[in-house]
């Protein structure tokens, strides 16, 4: 069946987040007199949520003492800092329109925390998506195919007809897992090695997202 769907993850993929995720992550840190850590440590922390991201930020992770009380302050401060320094990509408000106006459906799945995922989903794509999942309670998260599955259910579509789109080894393992074709972009928090390392080889890759809306009319997924 052809395209006519395209379920996108958050970070990475639509917007960089990552200076903002760093910036929580280390003033929680300094709140507990831990070392802050760099930009490129938080590159390869996030994608299993923001509650792995604290565990490999933490020294010692979930065994140290302080760490729940760490990621409660990390939690607060990011959600009124999230989208400080956080903004697309360039040409994803492009990229949507056009995929609007030809008249594709669209999700958003992430593991970030569910009430992040809605605001910066209302701050930049609502006028383009209405589905928008993030991690909550009795859903797993990625790369479980769960977020997934309830996106495709809320949009009332056949999976036969959606892709997936995301950058990293998490959002791979995602759309094998959901059964679905994946494309992985190269300008998120992961490189095209990286990407072959972790078994994505046979993905279509693209260095743009106007490639994205190229790929699924030319290729017919």
């Amino acid at each position: 069946m052809k395209c006519n769907t395209i379920i996108f993850d958050l970070d990475g993929t639509l917007l960089n987040t990552l200076e903002d995720l760093m910036d929580s992550v280390n003033y929680a840190l300094s709140q507990y007199g831990m070392p802050k850590r760099e930009l490129e440590e938080i590159r390869h922390f996030v994608g299993n949520g923001v509650e792995r991201l604290m565990e490999l930020s933490v020294p010692d992770g979930k065994n140290n003492p302080v760490f729940q009380e760490a990621f409660a302050c990390f939690k607060e401060h990011y959600l009124i800092h999230c989208n400080d320094k956080t903004g697309p990509y360039p040409h994803i408000m492009e990229l949507l329109e056009a995929i609007h106006d030809k008249g594709y459906n669209m999700a958003i799945v992430s593991n970030k925390y569910m009430n992040a995922v809605k605001e910066l989903n209302e701050l930049y794509f609502s006028r383009f998506i209405k589905v928008a999942i993030g991690e909550s309670a009795g859903i797993r998260k990625k790369p479980a195919p769960d977020t997934v599955e309830e996106a495709i259910r809320q949009l009332g579509v056949s999976k036969d007809s959606c892709v997936y789109v995301g950058d990293s080894e998490v959002d791979h393992m995602t759309a094998v897992n959901s059964g679905l074709r994946c494309i992985s972009c190269l300008w998120g928090f992961r490189t095209k090695e990286e990407l072959i390392k972790a078994g994505a080889g046979n993905n279509i890759f693209v260095t743009d997202p106007m490639q994205i809306l190229e790929v699924i009319q030319e290729e017919e997924l």
